[in-house]
């Protein structure tokens, strides 16, 4: 007999990955004074939240059927999650840039995909924009959260 799969292992990139982002926390609690963030810094944040936003979207389709009202509220934390996605991004743009790449990082997304490396978060955020907008309303992205009604029992 075997025994049942941990739910934690279903996902193990994504256990390791919040490992790295508790450790780069930890790190940055930790520097004195702290250390400005960068658009390095963002880039790979925007690449954890759209890959945590994929992971999200599998989860919630699976969810769905048996279980609708979770569904809905999964579906609910896909939409806040791109909107953080998205406010990460254009935080990424607000940022300065060194003078050898600034004028290369603007975000022109015309130019995609054949521009130049620097636009990686922008290419990400464009990609992961088409999956959303194919499953939610523009209403939808740009409400606030509000009528949560779940309470949680313990």
């Amino acid at each position: 007999m075997t025994s049942p799969p941990r739910a934690d292992d279903a996902h193990p990139y994504l256990r390791a990955s919040t490992a790295g982002i508790r450790h780069h926390t930890r790190a940055q609690e930790r520097s004195e004074p702290p250390e400005p963030v960068g658009r390095p810094h963002l880039d790979v944040l925007h690449a954890h939240l759209t890959a945590l936003h994929r992971l999200l979207d599998q989860i919630a389709e699976t969810a769905r059927p048996p279980h609708p009202a979770a569904g809905r509220q999964l579906a609910t934390a896909h939409t806040r999650l791109w909107q953080a996605t998205t406010a990460v991004h254009d935080a990424f743009h607000l940022l300065p840039a060194t003078t050898s790449t600034a004028a290369a990082s603007e975000c022109h997304p015309e130019q995609l995909p054949e521009g130049p490396p620097v636009l990686t978060i922008c290419q990400r955020h464009l990609a992961a924009g088409h999956t959303i907008r194919r499953k939610t309303t523009p209403t939808d992205l740009n409400t606030p959260l509000h009528g949560h009604t779940t309470t949680c029992i313990r």
